[in-house]
């Protein structure tokens, strides 16, 4: 899950310095699991290391419930954790879509909840227009204590709201349905996604591996990168996984996540429902543009950008998301699930009326509204979370171009 890490927009481009220290810090619990794995088996994926990282059982940075990760003690604040207004917003574009189909009961899923508030944020506004259509909402995450946070915050509002509260491993358990229209919402989601790095050479694609520093003991960070001597199945496989890959130059180098395709494709058969249409929308929020990166893979520890290999399982990781690669994805359903965007996530809020809605909010406030007015500054600065997060249509039922998803005037 991706995270607005304060004023620090930057990530590597290149692979990071060794250093000599005369006091290393100590090795953490899944960078000695990390290390003893490569002296059995050899060099592993970026794939692998983040899945680790992140999701090792007992001492993944999201799996370990001693690691604050949100807000001011945390490692990074989100855009729903600033206002309400973001969470309302998104809500208010769902509804509008689904107000334009057959007005089917209402489901909503999320993937990666983070502590609930953005979608206790929707919630209210789907109950709101929907009155009595929502039936039930479905949380995708993992991590034990993440989703102890999301009960406690959600189980009232399912109580007020009458409609359950479920969780899911993955979204491929929850079926698709055409008795049901399906609201997808994945707010920084896919940036923490496992993803390969592949670069192409004269033999073909090969993958950029992590092995161990030369002299580990002395030098930190303890790993560094290296090229498979050649080309795999796998690797040759993702370099193939896109026609926008298929002309690339030799020396050119790719971070490509198949989870997030096989997870947005997966968001796709949702909102499709079984059906020759859209029984369903979504919104991806997240870092990224409509194009491939090829070293956006970057860490944060207390609000500041760390070395990757820095304190594994301790530091929040992520990488910028290709939404060219997530369209494609949904592509084979055809016009059963169009996608729109992606645009700024400025441009989203300010076309979706955040400044009528922040005058509204500031008239009521007991400050004059200097405190709304500085969380939506910040939603939409363009120097930050404004530019930097890209906002993704899924589904619906307009024909044409989908407000806000609509080219800007002379562009």
């Amino acid at each position: 899950m991706l995270r607005f890490r304060g004023p620090h927009l930057r990530w590597p481009t290149r692979a990071p310095t060794r250093r000599l220290l005369s006091t290393p810090p100590p090795v953490t619990v899944v960078e000695k699991i990390i290390m003893d794995g490569i002296k059995a088996t050899g060099p592993i994926s970026f794939s692998t290391y983040m899945q680790m990282c992140l999701s090792h059982p007992t001492a993944g940075y999201y799996m370990n419930p001693k690691n604050p990760i949100f807000g001011s003690k945390g490692d990074f604040v989100t855009s729903p954790e600033i206002t309400s207004l973001f969470g309302e917003l998104l809500g208010v574009w769902l509804m509008s879509q689904w107000m334009q189909g057959p007005q089917l009961p209402i489901r909503i899923v999320e993937l990666g909840p983070g502590r609930g508030t953005l979608m206790q944020d929707v919630v209210r506004v789907v109950a709101r227009f929907g009155k009595d259509k929502l039936k039930s909402v479905h949380l995708v995450e993992t991590s034990p204590t993440l989703r102890a946070l999301q009960e406690a915050r959600l189980e009232p509002e399912a109580g007020k709201y009458n409609c359950t509260l479920g969780w899911h491993d993955s979204i491929g358990d929850i079926a698709p349905s055409a008795e049901e229209y399906t609201m997808v919402v994945a707010h920084e989601f896919f940036d923490a996604l496992p993803f390969h790095t592949i670069q192409k050479t004269e033999q073909g694609w090969q993958e950029i591996l992590i092995a161990l520093a030369e002299s580990s003991e002395e030098t930190y960070p303890r790993f560094r990168y290296v090229l498979s001597p050649q080309a795999s199945a796998a690797s040759t496989l993702l370099g193939f996984s896109s026609s926008r890959f298929k002309d690339m130059p030799v020396g050119s180098r790719i971070e490509v996540s198949p989870i997030a395709f096989k997870t947005m494709h997966a968001i796709g058969e949702l909102i499709q429902g079984n059906s020759t249409e859209s029984l369903g929308c979504g919104l991806v929020v997240d870092y990224g543009a409509d194009r491939a990166f090829d070293q956006s893979f970057r860490a944060f520890k207390k609000h500041e950008i760390a070395d990757i290999f820095h304190e594994p399982g301790e530091c929040d990781l992520t990488v910028n998301v290709d939404f060219a690669y997530l369209r494609e994805a949904v592509g084979d359903f055809g016009p059963a699930v169009p996608t729109h965007g992606p645009i700024s996530q400025a441009a989203f809020l300010e076309g979706m009326g955040l400044s009528m809605r922040v005058e509204a909010a500031a008239q009521r406030s007991e400050d004059g509204g200097v405190a709304i007015r500085e969380a939506a500054k910040r939603l939409v600065d363009p120097s930050g979370m404004g530019e930097e997060y890209k906002v993704l249509g899924i589904g619906g039922h307009a024909s044409g171009a989908v407000w806000p998803f609509v080219p800007e005037t002379g562009a």
